[in-house]
């Protein structure tokens, strides 16, 4: 076995969703490919680790201080939707129907892996609701056992603060992370979302 292609193949094997097999075939894909597309992919993955930050404000990606969505001035600065991760961001954004703000958490609650309130972004959540005074929180953090429990946890420690917290939709399948719902599906429940309150 060559080492360098193996090397490669075991390297690639460790990107999500990406088995053995798909790593070698996309390995070896890119053995028969110029030197040059090689040398832009590479030079592409250094640049983003070289220049993507984290918003200092939503904790989303950003190139700079602030990601593009917290920079512009267009959009709608009283509601903020809280998302578990990134990807969450750019799902929405996709859809083209969300014009607010948002804020990343970095996960969400799960104590047996450790994953507690102090790990997340909620402190920095609840300076922004003194700070920022949002008229709505929208909680999209999917439907999974966990997120329900980090939808819950949040509504509570809101509840006696001047903002009106809410939800997508039921539309969303348990269990399934907001990325992997169709476009049809997450505006409906978004447009749809409903009141949340701690002990509802």
């Amino acid at each position: 076995m060559i080492r360098a292609i193996e090397h490669l193949a075991e390297s690639l094997s460790g990107l999500p969703t990406i088995g053995k097999k798909s790593a070698w075939r996309l390995a070896l894909y890119l053995v028969d490919r110029p030197a040059a597309e090689a040398q832009r992919l590479a030079q592409a993955i250094l640049d983003v680790k070289e220049r993507v930050t984290t918003c200092k404000r939503c904790f989303n990606y950003a190139e700079g201080e602030l990601c593009s969505v917290c920079a512009s001035k267009s959009r709608e600065d009283t509601v903020i939707c809280v998302v578990e991760k990134p990807m969450d961001v750019f799902t929405l954004e996709s859809s083209g129907r969300f014009r607010g703000l948002y804020h990343v958490l970095g996960g969400v609650l799960s104590p047996i892996n450790g994953i507690t309130a102090d790990k997340l972004n909620v402190s920095a959540l609840l300076s922004r609701v003194e700070t920022e005074k949002p008229r709505e929180i929208i909680l999209g953090l999917g439907g999974s056992a966990d997120a329900e429990t980090t939808s819950l946890y949040l509504s509570r420690i809101l509840q006696d603060r001047d903002v009106r917290v809410t939800r997508f939709a039921r539309g969303l399948p348990a269990g399934m992370e907001l990325e992997y719902v169709d476009q049809i599906t997450l505006i409906q429940s978004l447009n749809e979302r409903t009141e949340i309150r701690y002990g509802d």
